[in-house]
């Protein structure tokens, strides 16, 4: 555009060129057509014509080369406009291609943690089985505990039925004089 805008500044400097030299020509005939008296009085209407012509391309010449030099300054302006555009536009590419890195680190990122997270919830998963067994065994512990308790107390209870008859005695002192312990225990109350 700023190529054309040139060509066309030249064009019209030309065109203002030959405007200039048809004037004078036109100039130059009108002298002609006056020495020439009557003879030349048709010439000098068409010497005036042309020089009108001439001043009116002229003219046109003149408002032509203001749009035209008008218009290249808008298109110089409208380059530099451009140039920055695309300055802008590689700015962006390259945030772009910037923002594209970061959104694949977040998503390796995201990726990650979840992968992290599913081991976590396997992992309370088992903590939550083995909870759940350890309470299990607590409770039949317990309930073996209950049962050997009450086997504990039915043993006493039926034990305290019997007493030895000599007190003082114990099993190792009985075993050491040869009797049976058997013999000695006799049943509460048969004394």
């Amino acid at each position: 555009i700023t190529d054309c805008a040139s060509q066309m500044t030249e064009i019209i400097s030309l065109i203002d060129g030959i405007a200039f030299q048809t004037n004078i020509l036109a100039l130059n005939a009108a002298v002609e057509a006056a020495r020439a008296g009557d003879h030349g009085k048709g010439f000098s209407v068409v010497a005036g014509e042309v020089r009108n012509l001439a001043h009116r391309s002229a003219e046109a010449a003149k408002s032509i080369k203001a749009l035209i030099d008008v218009t290249h300054d808008n298109v110089r302006q409208g380059a530099a406009i451009v140039q920055e555009a695309e300055k802008n536009m590689q700015e962006i590419v390259g945030g772009s291609g910037q923002l594209n890195v970061l959104m694949n680190e977040i998503s390796t990122t995201t990726r990650e943690q979840e992968k992290g997270i599913n081991q976590i919830t396997l992992a309370l998963s088992d903590l939550e089985s083995a909870t759940h067994s350890n309470v299990l065994m607590v409770e039949a512990l317990s309930a073996s505990s209950d049962v050997l308790k009450a086997q504990v107390i039915e043993l006493q209870t039926k034990t305290d039925k019997f007493r030895l008859s000599q007190p003082g005695y114990s099993e190792h002192a009985l075993s050491r004089s040869h009797v049976s312990p058997l013999s000695t225990i006799t049943r509460r109350g048969q004394a």
